[in-house]
């Protein structure tokens, strides 16, 4: 395993400690595995963590392995990690591209199971790994890809539909083996560099969520299929950007963004007319969760608002029904 070179993207906002604490991890990793040669790519999406993030690479002595870029805008996560590729393109292609959160730290050797596990299935396009939280425990996740199945369970929260909907529930939980998954988190996903290019990178319409789904299901139209590699191993400290979706952060009203990433993914999937089957349901299936929460008396009513935003957000309105094609972000040239 010989001269593989894999390039690290980490697109930060307003997240320069946690970023310097992640090159570090990598720094670790870069004396682990003697085949492999990591370099990074640190994008700050115009949040001002450029300053601290160049200060500590000078200070490290990370110049070497480690460029920094200044977006000109905070377009997002995939606008972010296109930006990255294009950066690692015009020094020649990598062998792997690999996403990274800034709010991760990589275990010993994760990078290394990931580069093994591309190097003998050639079939597979992306891999992912397992998650830790930050107490240690593990947080051993990946997803099917949504579908009116899966809103329905989410939204009616019965035992019942929960158990006759399991085949179609979106979070799955992972064994200790390597397996195919429809997608993985991007906080930490490996990609083959001619994946980028067959699909045309990241959507850059979203801006925030569903756009490492969006990614996957697109892959796999194309023919790459997507792993969850279990011996790697990442920490992640989830929603630290954000303060949206963090695991322990409780119940938050979502941002607009998240409902107009899941219309876009719902409608660029699967057409307009499923999309807006998909919200009919999707509403009848919440209106009634959230009636049995109030029936019951539950103090925990769900997350707040999200029925009238999904609402408000919804396909069915002419306004919302408008679509962008996908165009790609990065050509194959």
């Amino acid at each position: 395993m010989n001269d593989i070179n894999v390039t690290v993207a980490i697109v930060t906002y307003k997240s320069a400690q946690l970023t310097i604490d992640c090159l570090g991890s990598i720094e670790a990793e870069r004396s682990t595995d003697d085949g492999i040669c990591i370099r990074v790519i640190v994008v700050d999406n115009a949040s001002g963590d450029a300053p601290a993030i160049e200060e500590a690479i000078e200070k490290n002595s990370w110049s070497s392995w480690v460029t920094l870029a200044r977006a000109p805008r905070n377009g997002g996560f995939a606008y972010g990690n296109n930006l990255a590729f294009r950066l690692a393109l015009s020094d020649g292609p990598p062998d792997y591209f690999h996403l990274l959160n800034p709010d991760t730290l990589v275990r010993k050797g994760a990078m290394g199971a990931l580069v093994r596990f591309l190097e003998a299935h050639p079939n597979v396009g992306i891999v992912g790994s397992c998650f830790e939280n930050l107490d240690g425990s593990d947080w051993p996740i990946a997803f099917r890809f949504p579908s009116i199945l899966s809103e329905i369970e989410s939204g009616l929260q019965l035992r019942l539909a929960s158990r006759i909907l399991q085949r179609w529930v979106v979070a799955v939980e992972m064994s200790l083996v390597p397996q195919p998954v429809d997608w993985l988190p991007g906080a930490s996903m490996m990609i083959r560099p001619t994946l980028f290019k067959v699909i045309g990178g990241f959507d850059e319409t979203y801006f925030l969520y569903f756009e490492e789904t969006d990614f996957c299901f697109r892959a796999k139209k194309a023919g790459y299929s997507t792993w969850y590699v279990p011996e790697s191993r990442v920490m992640h400290i989830a929603g630290q950007s954000t303060k949206v979706t963090g695991r322990d952060a409780g119940s938050k009203r979502l941002p607009s963004y998240w409902f107009e990433s899941r219309r876009r993914y719902f409608m660029a999937s699967y057409g307009t007319a499923r999309a807006m089957a998909v919200d009919v349901v999707a509403l009848m299936a919440h209106a009634f969760g959230h009636l049995k929460r109030i029936a019951q008396r539950r103090s925990d009513r769900g997350v707040p608002h999200f029925l009238r935003d999904l609402a408000y957000h919804s396909v069915l309105w002419p306004r919302n029904s408008k679509f962008e094609a996908t165009r790609p972000y990065l050509s194959d040239s």
